[in-house]
């Protein structure tokens, strides 16, 4: 019988939480419907436009601190804030590398997070061994491929080298989140990498993809909403173990 009490409690937990999650990112969805309304992209460079362009991942911001608190400063927090902060610098052209090394930052934070306890893995499979291979060819391939069209910029000198650090960043953001063998935590690294690609083959005029814009900021609210709402499993997930060892002692 308590077994039995003790998985409809648990039933009863998910559903709750699942009913306030949702309350929780009802703000992120309605922010990215105003986003795309107003069609910022299309606008002046502006503070509105950078403070409606950066307000979904302000709102992720709050919901993961109000499950993980202020703890998540460091973590995925810190890296979504970070990410807000580049959000606004890539409103005004000239802040490009600005808002690079911002989401760079994010994922150097992304990525410690994905070492911390709660996301920590057992033994990689042969699978993700060649998963790892694939991210780091596909990081390497990229670079070699972009760094002619790099050479063409008047900032050159600067972005050889920067684009070359970013994609190191990023690449070990999404090894070490497949390295948690969380689905919503590799997704979102993954579409995130789709998100930053499509910046570059039409940033440096490798490619002229009808919507990108469209692309971009779908493919970047989708990452981030991801790797959030995976940090929040987590911590959903680390609380219960602890309340199922609590109630075994």
């Amino acid at each position: 019988m308590d077994i039995l009490e003790t998985s409809a409690y648990d039933r009863r937990q998910r559903r709750n939480m699942t009913c306030v999650l949702f309350l929780y990112l009802l703000p992120f969805f309605a922010s990215c419907a105003m986003y795309f309304y107003l069609w910022i992209p299309d606008s002046a460079p502006s503070l509105l436009a950078a403070g409606i362009k950066a307000t979904p991942i302000l709102s992720l911001v709050l919901l993961v601190l109000s499950y993980n608190g202020g703890r998540s400063l460091v973590g995925v927090a810190g890296g979504l804030l970070l990410s807000a902060a580049g959000d606004c610098c890539l409103i005004w052209p000239e802040l490009f590398i600005h808002g690079m090394g911002c989401f760079a930052l994010a994922h150097l934070i992304y990525s410690i997070s994905f070492l911390s306890s709660r996301f920590s893995a057992t033994s990689s499979s042969v699978s993700f061994f060649i998963l790892y291979l694939i991210l780091w060819l596909f990081g390497i391939g990229m670079y070699v491929y972009l760094v002619p069209f790099l050479r063409l910029d008047p900032e050159a000198d600067v972005l050889v080298p920067a684009i070359g650090g970013y994609i190191l960043l990023i690449v070990i953001m999404a090894t070490l989140a497949a390295r948690t063998r969380r689905p919503l935590i590799l997704l979102g690294s993954l579409v995130f990498m789709a998100s930053d690609l499509t910046i570059a083959l039409t940033k440096f005029n490798v490619f002229d993809i009808e919507y990108k814009k469209h692309i971009i900021m779908t493919t970047y609210y989708l990452a981030q909403l991801m790797i959030a709402l995976g940090d929040v499993k987590a911590a959903l997930e680390e609380e219960a173990d602890d309340i199922h060892k609590w109630k075994r002692s």
